[in-house]
């Protein structure tokens, strides 16, 4: 009698599970039949439970998406840029609360490396100034937008630890420092600490060449006048990617699914930097007034979720939308990726999530 509830309460776990990932598979259909392009993977302590890609490539070209295909991260690029923080203060060149005076010649002062970490360093936008005073037929880098914000030097926006605003400025000046401070450039560095150590091989931050070059790339896609779907870039004026398209920092890895899950996986390890190190990333920043901001180096944090501690980031450019989303204490992992800004991205998160079952 015992066995029977064995195998009973065994069935019912089972096809619980089974009508969980139902939930997710109908809700990749009704997104797919309503236009999202994309991939979604979801992954339980590294095993990946769900992987499938929808929509176009090209929409131009009519060539169909596939589940290797490389997405821009927009700003899900900064955990990577804060990793490249975090190696430099393991190896001895900075420490978090270093002024960013030290390293960099900027017009504002008692500005921290944590404050651009946590978003809570008062910089102004850099992008309104260079959209307002930038040549946007050339291509701006660091160099430039440092350049610009000292020559035009928009007021700070608040007292540095005052509050959180989240500061794409923050960012490049972030590039910039592991710059100075390494004497190499960003994006080979990047590559040489991070991307090659963990098997990303289809990961990198690309000038605009290189992506035109990658068969596999997937463009980014919005809509024209006549409701069609037409590569993002065809908007110049308003697609910053393009002529700020040398930036470091804020944006502008490209990367697949499979490497995503391989850097979400080796976070649990200590290939890259010690675990005391990456439990200060996921922590919450105190603010002068002693409340608590929930950004932490690179990650959005949310400490009770269902299964846990949940870390998590999106990013946004013209024509894509990606997410990353780690519930840390469970080795549970959603990773999507858009390249039409389809409303539906949000429903496949919480259907994701739902489809782990409850803790």
């Amino acid at each position: 009698m015992k066995l029977v509830k064995v195998f009973l309460l065994l069935f019912f776990i089972s096809s619980q599970g089974i009508a969980q990932q139902k939930l997710l598979e109908e809700a990749f259909i009704r997104a797919s039949n309503e236009g999202f392009s994309g991939v979604v993977l979801v992954a339980d302590q590294g095993k990946i439970l769900f992987e499938k890609a929808s929509g176009m490539r090209s929409y131009e070209s009519n060539t169909p998406l596939q589940k290797d295909d490389i997405f821009e991260m927009a700003s899900v690029s900064k955990q990577f840029t804060a990793m490249m923080i975090m190696l430099c203060k393991e190896k001895g060149l900075l420490d978090f609360d270093d002024p960013v005076s030290d390293y960099l010649e900027i017009p504002y002062k008692g500005i921290s490396i944590r404050h651009l970490l946590t978003h809570t360093s008062g910089l102004p936008d850099y992008q309104a100034i260079m959209d307002e005073h930038w040549d946007k037929s050339k291509v701006a880098g660091n160099p430039d937008i440092l350049e610009y914000l000292r020559i035009y030097a928009p007021p700070i926006l608040f007292k540095p630890g005052e509050r959180y605003e989240y500061s794409n400025t923050g960012y490049v000046l972030l590039g910039s420092i592991v710059e100075k401070v390494s004497g190499k450039d960003f994006v080979v560095l990047s590559k040489e600490w991070i991307f090659e150590p963990l098997g990303m091989k289809n990961t990198a931050i690309r000038s605009l060449d290189e992506k035109s070059k990658v068969r596999n790339f997937a463009a980014g896609h919005l809509k024209d006048e006549n409701g069609n779907y037409v590569n993002a870039n065809r908007f110049r004026a308003s697609d910053y990617t393009l002529w700020l398209g040398n930036r470091k920092g804020p944006g502008r890895v490209s990367s697949t699914a499979q490497d995503l899950l391989k850097w979400d996986q080796a976070l649990y390890t200590n290939k890259l930097i010690s675990p005391k190190t990456l439990e200060e990333a996921f922590s919450p920043y105190r603010l002068k007034d002693g409340t608590r901001s929930y950004y932490g180096f690179g990650w959005d944090l949310e400490p009770k979720s269902p299964f846990g501690k949940m870390v998590k980031h999106n990013g946004d450019n013209p024509g894509y939308q990606t997410i990353i989303v780690r519930f840390i204490e469970e080795n549970k992992t959603i990773i999507i990726l858009n390249n039409n800004v389809h409303p539906a991205m949000m429903r496949l998160v919480e259907a994701a999530t739902l489809s782990f079952g409850r803790k």
